[in-house]
């Protein structure tokens, strides 16, 4: 499947979300809150969710998983966060402005929150190969 250049709305079938970003769009909105997390002392977390069949692979998702896998994230995120393709069919991603937690707690926090929902939507096999990765964006801590 070849990747979309133009930023757009990916449709997903068979899914209440109906919509997310495609890469192009969820790039292109990931630079313009980590340039605008950086002047600000909020921070930014980045949410990448995939499937790891192997190690340190992520792998393709079938229509019917990234449909289960983008409900599951959308319940867990809030209407000012965005989530969309970070690779096309194979990262999902999410973007959540924050407040002035701590970094470590967090990553934490929003880890446990997605992996929740995400463990309930998917089917126990997927789950199984479940990989979510927290990334906070924006200035450094000061210690």
């Amino acid at each position: 499947m070849a990747i979309e250049s133009t930023p757009a709305y990916s449709r997903l079938r068979g899914s209440s979300v109906g919509h997310v970003y495609n890469e192009a769009a969820f790039h292109y909105f990931l630079a313009a809150d980590r340039s605008r997390a950086q002047r600000s002392p909020r921070a930014m977390v980045l949410v990448l969710v995939s499937l790891r069949l192997s190690p340190g692979r992520s792998d393709f998702l079938t229509d019917s998983l990234a449909s289960t896998l983008f409900t599951g994230l959308v319940a867990c995120v809030r209407e000012v966060d965005f989530v969309g393709w970070y690779r096309q069919d194979r990262v999902a991603g999410a973007v959540l402005p924050q407040g002035t937690v701590s970094s470590a707690e967090l990553r934490s926090l929003v880890r446990n929150r997605v992996l929740t929902s995400l463990k309930k939507s998917l089917p126990v096999d997927a789950s199984t190969y479940l990989h979510v990765r927290v990334v906070r964006l924006g200035r450094k801590e000061e210690r």
